[in-house]
């Protein structure tokens, strides 16, 4: 039986059908469906309110942002990250910034969150890849219900952290579990343990 032939979309189309709408992200044409739950949601608000704490405290010209869209230029692809952590100086540089909450250089990121849902090969794989690419300088990968790939997160699978600080022009990760101890190299002083973040879900 045939299957029927993908419908692809350009970005600048996504972006004008999908581009208020939450529930999806475009990768290389392809309309790819987000379908977070009430605990996926619980995580992500928690990992940002930490952070907005922390960019308080250091009095940092940086803000946090939910579900804006990182446009890749060139490409047919428009990821929409849990959280996103913003420099403001950079802002200036962003050719979309001023009629829509799109980003489209790594310079402006300095961080970004993703909590892992049912698509957990797009934020291990895909995404890693692309980030990199981009030059943001450090990438969560929040696993709260351990479902990633066992060649990503180990064996026996566990609720796992992944950060993931660019180095040069890739990518050094570190597995983080339990109580471990969270170490980012945006926050330096950040007090959250791998434990903290996976409760947010209960």
């Amino acid at each position: 039986m045939l299957q029927p032939a993908l419908q692809l979309i350009s970005v600048d189309e996504f972006i004008t059908r999908y581009g208020d709408d939450n529930g999806y992200e475009l990768i290389d044409g392809e309309l790819i469906e987000m379908e977070p739950t009430g605990p996926h949601e619980q995580v992500a608000a928690f990992v940002g309110r930490k952070l907005n704490v922390e960019i308080d405290r250091l009095d940092a010209d940086y803000f946090i942002l939910h579900r804006c869209l990182i446009k890749l230029l060139g490409t047919e692809t428009a990821f929409r990250p849990d959280a996103i952590v913003l420099d403001r100086t950079r802002l200036i540089s962003e050719p979309l910034w001023q009629k829509q909450p799109i980003v489209t250089l790594g310079s402006t990121i300095k961080l970004i969150v993703e909590v892992v849902s049912t698509n957990w090969q797009n934020d291990y794989a895909r995404k890693f890849e692309d980030y990199t690419i981009l030059g943001v300088p450090e990438y969560w990968i929040v696993d709260y219900l351990g479902i990633g790939g066992r060649e990503y997160i180990g064996k026996p699978k566990q609720p796992t952290i992944t950060i993931c600080t660019l180095v040069e022009d890739e990518y050094q990760k570190r597995l983080f579990r339990n109580d471990d101890l969270l170490v980012s190299s945006v926050f330096s002083e950040l007090r959250l343990t791998a434990k903290q973040i996976f409760a947010a879900a209960s």
